[in-house]
């Protein structure tokens, strides 16, 4: 008769002990759980406990959850009739699942993924009900970031087809002003109108550049440099920049690290940072580029950063400015976007600034709150590498009139016809068409061997080229036009190639025409 005392004692033990467990499990929880009990009022289930993840979703205490109801910490109403109709028919292991925002204490929101799970007793009937809430914050914030990317990259290749267009079009505008001036020298009155022609073509070029910069199309030309040299080559002209708005200051590390980018476009960034920095700033403005050494690591380091860990430099520009709501920092980098008046500004300076920092393998971020200022920051991966020497400009070689053959390919009817005419008046025989086949093919009829190709390569113009310079090993190819243009051939010996990037000066095609047949 002891024994059955005694299992009656020790399960008593285990009745009286289970609530504590029960409870410690769920302070152990990481999600936020709450428990209610079933009835519900008219704001919903009455909560009875919550763990230590829930209060800290919240931002509340214990005793303030303790006793309220669910629906007053959600930001929209919930669907109390789907809740009550779930709980009339709710089954052990059926689960109610929703998505939301929780208030908490200080005014904010969080995002959260919830889920509700009953409570029977031992004849099945639902006496509670235990809510499980996940933060989500995070991943809402990295779905919404993934989305604005692909944005960006659509209206990138958007902008870089328009781009490679205005370039044909400027190639022509350009290229016949230049031969036009030629023939006005005599008229200044047509001379000056010549010369503003060319200066708004320059400046529609420069426009297409920026949106080629964005869409990551422009010839990247990277080495290894220091930012800080960089900033202070430019500090004069950024001083002068900034003029009497505010005041221009550097927090530069001592020991930065290299990094690896193009020279003149990052002056670029450089540039456009502090334009947009100065337009912003009011009375006793203040505007600090700073730079330092940064180290990502994994973890909830790399969580906050979205930077894959390694080592970076950090480069800033920060303002005291006007700041920026929530919704215009959506949109910053978006070609032609602005919030200047209309004729003060082209949207396009901050999408040139993306498209440089993704070309450096680069992170750019923004803070920004109305009338606090903003800070853009990017992070450029470190240089292992030694400075490279700074480039020296080549002195051009003197145009000098030519008698070889030419092929000249170009899809674009106007800028091969304008081309063709300018290396014909300068004395070389010219065969141009569509593709470098067609050309090949006229120059053949002709009885011609041609030693220099000038081609805006495309689809198989490449293998065509390549067939052509086994059959003639001394060809000389110069590429122009696509995002492309920059990259040598490697199966093409250096000397026997170069580039120009549309819009090109006329004048500096003739002269890399004479320097690539010139060269032995």
């Amino acid at each position: 008769m002891s024994r059955p005392k005694k299992k009656r004692r020790a399960g008593s033990a285990a009745r009286a002990v289970a609530p504590a467990l029960l409870a410690a499990a769920l302070r152990a929880q990481s999600e936020g759980v709450f428990i209610a009990d079933r009835r519900m009022g008219p704001k919903g289930l009455k909560i009875l406990f919550v763990n230590d993840s829930f209060c800290a979703i919240t931002g509340r205490p214990a005793a303030d959850l303790v006793g309220r109801s669910h629906a007053e910490l959600h930001d929209e109403p919930a669907d109390l009739r789907q809740l009550r109709a779930w709980l009339r028919g709710a089954r052990p292991g059926e689960s109610l699942a929703g998505e939301g925002f929780l208030l908490r204490a200080d005014g904010t929101t969080v995002s959260v993924a919830w889920s509700f799970d009953p409570l029977c007793n031992a004849r099945g009937r639902v006496t509670h009900v235990v809510a499980a809430y996940r933060d989500q914050t995070e991943k809402r914030r990295l779905y919404e970031a993934l989305v604005h990317a692909q944005r960006l990259d659509a209206v990138g290749r958007l902008a870089g087809g328009v781009a490679h267009d205005f370039h044909n079009l400027l190639s022509v505008i350009n290229g016949y002003c230049e031969m036009l001036a030629a023939h006005v020298t005599a008229n200044p009155q047509a001379l000056r109108e010549v010369a503003e022609i060319h200066a708004a073509g320059r400046k529609a070029a420069a426009l297409t550049q920026q949106l080629l910069a964005f869409s990551r199309r422009q010839p990247f030309h990277a080495r290894v440099l220091n930012l800080n040299d960089l900033v202070r080559e430019n500090s004069a002209i950024l001083s002068r920049l900034l003029g009497e708005a505010g005041r221009l200051e550097f927090d530069l590390a001592a020991d930065l690290a290299n990094v690896r980018t193009d020279a003149a476009q990052f002056q670029q960034v450089l540039l456009n940072l502090v334009l947009n920095a100065r337009d912003a700033l009011r009375a006793r403005g203040r505007v600090v580029i700073a730079t330092e050494n940064r180290e990502i690591r994994g973890g909830l380091h790399r969580r906050v950063t979205d930077t894959p860990p390694g080592h970076y430099v950090a480069f800033s520009v920060t303002d005291n400015g006007t700041g920026m709501d929530a919704e215009t920092q959506k949109h910053l980098f978006e070609p032609f976007f602005t919030t200047k008046p209309e004729g003060k500004g082209t949207g396009l300076g901050l999408a040139l600034v993306y498209g440089v920092v993704q070309q450096s393998g680069g992170f750019i971020a923004v803070k920004s709150s109305l009338f606090a200022g903003s800070t853009f920051e990017i992070l450029l991966p470190a240089a292992k590498a030694p400075r490279d020497p700074a480039p020296t400009a080549v002195a051009p070689l003197p145009v000098t009139h030519g008698t070889e053959t030419v092929l000249l390919a170009d899809a674009d009817d106007v800028v091969r016809k304008m081309v063709a005419g300018i290396l014909t008046a300068d004395g070389y025989h010219v065969f141009a068409a569509k593709s470098v086949g067609a050309a090949l093919r006229e120059a053949r009829v002709q009885g011609r061997t041609p030693q220099l190709l000038i081609a805006d390569l495309s689809g198989n113009s490449g293998q065509v080229v390549r067939r052509l310079h086994r059959a003639q090993p001394e060809l000389r190819l110069l590429r122009t036009g696509g995002s492309n243009a920059d990259k040598p051939l490697a199966w093409l010996a250096p000397k026997r190639q170069t580039a120009l990037f549309k819009p090109y000066a006329l004048s500096e095609l003739l002269k890399s025409a004479r320097r690539l047949l010139d060269a032995s």
